[in-house]
């Protein structure tokens, strides 16, 4: 789906070709203005490579023993994975970039605007993902254990869909994508990400102090800090100047 969508976007691109306004300076008119464009810059970029705790579902099904451990599999299958993620970004950040200039849209199908059915067809893409499903998962035990409904078919189409129509609704009332994703992506997946785990295999595996394993570690640690901190603050900044002239489903 993801590959789907971002060969739409970059291909589409392609032949609307480069526009004739096309300017390649920083956004930003000031100095403070493009430092907190790159502090969402690198929320935006934290987002996009975090991952997702779906692995940890996909890992536990893996059969594993001592002999074979499932990390062997689930590395080659990371691996893989951010293969295809680079596949997906690249193409669409470079071509994008090179056509629109810094006039290119946080989604950049707003930037294509057209032809109309080339776009919703990608939209529909990205509908079809499985990113929700511990969500899911997380909803549904809730209700079947706690609330002691019945654990069907309705009642997981139910769930499901007024989850997928409450997210719908949020989006179109607060359309800041970068700005949120900048935000979100340092104040809720770099802790998570790039330096919880850090601090977990330091405390279990306790190596040997100032050793490659143990400085590598900690860089990451004091890396990911600095990330949770700066980029929410480009994040809120950017979705303050935005608020200003925005006004709801205008």
């Amino acid at each position: 789906m993801s590959l789907s969508y971002s060969t739409i976007a970059w291909t589409a691109s392609v032949h609307k070709g480069v526009q004739s306004d096309v300017q390649y300076s920083y956004k930003a008119s000031t100095a403070s203005g493009t430092v907190f464009n790159f502090f969402t810059a690198l929320g935006d970029l934290a987002f996009a490579n975090a991952g997702h705790n779906v692995v940890l579902e996909i890992q536990a099904t893996i059969p594993s023993t001592p002999e074979k451990p499932s990390k062997g599999p689930m590395w080659r299958g990371v691996v893989i994975a951010y293969i295809v993620v680079a596949l997906c970004y690249f193409p669409v950040a470079l071509v994008g970039y090179y056509m629109f200039g810094n006039n290119v849209e946080d989604n950049i199908l707003i930037s294509l605007e057209k032809p109309t059915w080339l776009i919703v067809a990608a939209n529909m893409f990205v509908v079809i993902h499985l990113y929700a499903m511990p969500v899911f998962d997380m909803i549904e035990t809730v209700m079947v254990k706690k609330w002691h409904f019945k654990p069907t078919r309705m009642l997981r189409f139910i769930v499901r869909n007024l989850y997928v129509a409450a997210t719908m609704f949020v989006g179109i009332t607060f359309p800041f994508f970068g700005s949120l994703l900048g935000f979100f992506g340092g104040f809720a997946f770099a802790p998570t990400i790039y330096f919880l785990p850090c601090i977990m295999w330091l405390a279990i595996y306790k190596p040997k102090k100032f050793s490659l394993p143990w400085c590598t570690n900690w860089i990451c640690i004091i890396l990911g800090l600095l990330l949770m901190t700066l980029s929410p603050i480009g994040g809120l900044r950017k979705i303050i100047l935005s608020s200003k002239n925005y006004k709801f489903y205008s």
